[in-house]
C-alpha cells in the first residue's frame, strides 16, 4: 500500500523541535519502530515523524488501520486526545488543543440540532460504529479538565489566541516566555508586540512588566480613592455624632427649665418636678 501524507494533517499537531526530532531518531534507529503508525484508508494519520525517519533510514516499520473513522472532524478529534494525553506536549499546546476540540464539538452540535430527523435515518446502514460522545467544552472549566490545565491559564490561552502577534506566539511556544508574560504583551497593539519580539525574550518580558505595571496603577489610584471617602465619611460620622451630642444637651436644658416652670404654677417653688410616673401621670399630683 501507498501510504499518503496528507500535509494539513501533518501541520496539525505543532511539530517536534529539532532536538526532540533527533532523539526519535536516534531511539528509532537504536530500538527500530516499535509503534505502529495509524492510517485511515491509505492516509497517514499518526506518526508522520516516524514515517519520515523509516523511509530516510530504510527502517522496517507496521501500519493498523483506524475503522471508527467517518470524517475528517473524527480524525482530528482523535489526533487531539492522543497529544492531549502525552507528557511531551507544553500547556500552551495542550490549551491550543482543547479549544480546538471545543470549536469542533460546538460546530457537531449545531449542525445535529439544525439536521432533520429523516436524514438520520436515510443514514447507511453499514457505516461505521460512531465515535463516542465527547465532553462538553462550553466552560473554562471544562476546557481546563480537558486540557490538564487550571481555568486561569486557559484565559491567558485564549486572549494570546486571539489577540497575540505571530512573533509573541512563537515566544511562547519555544518557552522564551511564559503564558502571563505573552497574554501581558498580547494586549499592547501588534505592532508594539512585533518590535519587543524582535528585540529579542528580555525585552518582551520588560513589555510584559510594563503592561502589568500600567494595570496596577489605576487599581492603587481607586485604592487611594476609596481610602480618602472612607476617611471622609467617618469624619462626617464624627461631626454627625457631635451635633447629636449637643442637641440632646439643649434637649435637657430645655426639659429643666419646663419642670421649674411646672412646679411654679403648682405653687412648691425651689423643688425639683418628680419624674413621670409609667403610667404618664405626675407622682406629686395631689389628684
Amino acid at each position: 500500500m501507498d501510504i499518503v501524507v496528507n500535509e494539513e494533517l501533518k501541520a496539525y499537531i505543532d511539530p517536534l523541535t529539532p532536538d526532540e526530532y533527533e532523539a526519535l531518531e536516534r531511539s528509532l534507529l537504536a530500538e527500530g519502530c516499535r509503534d505502529a503508525l495509524v492510517l485511515w484508508g491509505d492516509v497517514l494519520v499518526d506518526g508522520h515523524n516516524r514515517y519520515g525517519i523509516c523511509r530516510k533510514h530504510g527502517l522496517p516499520f507496521q501500519t493498523v488501520q483506524n475503522t471508527r473513522f467517518q470524517s475528517m472532524e473524527d480524525v482530528h478529534l482523535w489526533m487531539i486526545d492522543q497529544h492531549l494525553g502525552r507528557r511531551s506536549v507544553s500547556d500552551f499546546q495542550r490549551g491550543v488543543l482543547a479549544l480546538r476540540k471545543r470549536e469542533i464539538v460546538a460546530s457537531r452540535r449545531e449542525r445535529a440540532k439544525a439536521a432533520p430527523a429523516e436524514g438520520a435515518e436515510a443514514a447507511p446502514q453499514d457505516a461505521a460504529a460512531p465515535l463516542p460522545k465527547s465532553e462538553s467544552l462550553d466552560s473554562r472549566e471544562a476546557l481546563a479538565r480537558a486540557a490538564r490545565l487550571k481555568s486561569n491559564q486557559v484565559v491567558m490561552i485564549e486572549k494570546i489566541q486571539q489577540s497575540a502577534a505571530p512573533e509573541v506566539v512563537a515566544a511562547v511556544k519555544s518557552g522564551e516566555i511564559t503564558l502571563s508574560a505573552a497574554a501581558a504583551v498580547a494586549s499592547l497593539p501588534v505592532e508594539e508586540q512585533t518590535a519587543a519580539a524582535a528585540a529579542g525574550k528580555d525585552e518582551l518580558k520588560q513589555a510584559a512588566k510594563r503592561v502589568r505595571e500600567a494595570k496596577r496603577k489605576p487599581a492603587r489610584a481607586q485604592e487611594e480613592a476609596g481610602a480618602e471617602d472612607a476617611m471622609a465619611e467617618a469624619a462626617t460620622g464624627e461631626d454627625e455624632v457631635a451635633a447629636l451630642r449637643k442637641r440632646v444637651k439643649e434637649l435637657e436644658s430645655e426639659n429643666a427649665a419646663l419642670r421649674k416652670q411646672v412646679l411654679t404654677l403648682l405653687g412648691k417653688p425651689g423643688q425639683t418636678a418628680a419624674p413621670a410616673s409609667a403610667s404618664g401621670e405626675d407622682a406629686d399630683a395631689p389628684f
